[in-house]
């Protein structure tokens, strides 16, 4: 079983709007100067703002559930950048039951336009039989 994927633009307004809610004004997200002076060579996403794209796409698949009790096991492969466009999917990877339902983990990606990986990693959310 596959989720409904998710898209979604990073732009620079993105960035700065996710900058002042999370607190982090980190100069490689916001400054252009001091970012194209930076390994990274331009500003990037925070990688948090990709992950909150992750989630989203698991609270429309499972509502209040994955509020409850969903948990995220990601690695960060490559940054995002403003004027990508990234697409999150995932996909059933096992079904585990318990005596309180059962868990399922999916295997999440999500990917800029170019095919690139930016995480990748398990969603897993407890649902009740």
């Amino acid at each position: 079983m596959s989720l409904p994927e998710l898209k979604k633009n990073i732009t620079r307004e993105s960035i700065r709007r996710y900058a002042e809610a999370s607190g982090d004004f980190n100069p490689i997200h916001l400054d252009e100067e001091f970012a194209k002076n930076t390994p990274a060579g331009g500003i990037i996403a925070h990688g948090m703002l990709s992950l909150a794209f992750v989630s989203q796409m698991m609270t429309q698949a499972f509502g209040e559930e994955w509020i409850k009790t969903g948990k995220l096991d990601v690695r960060f492969k490559n940054p995002a950048r403003p004027g990508d466009t990234i697409t999150i999917t995932g996909k059933v990877k096992r079904e585990i039951p318990d005596e309180k339902g059962k868990l399922i983990v999916h295997e999440i990606v999500c990917i800029n336009q170019k095919n690139e990986a930016i995480i990748t990693g398990d969603a897993t959310v407890r649902i009740s039989e």
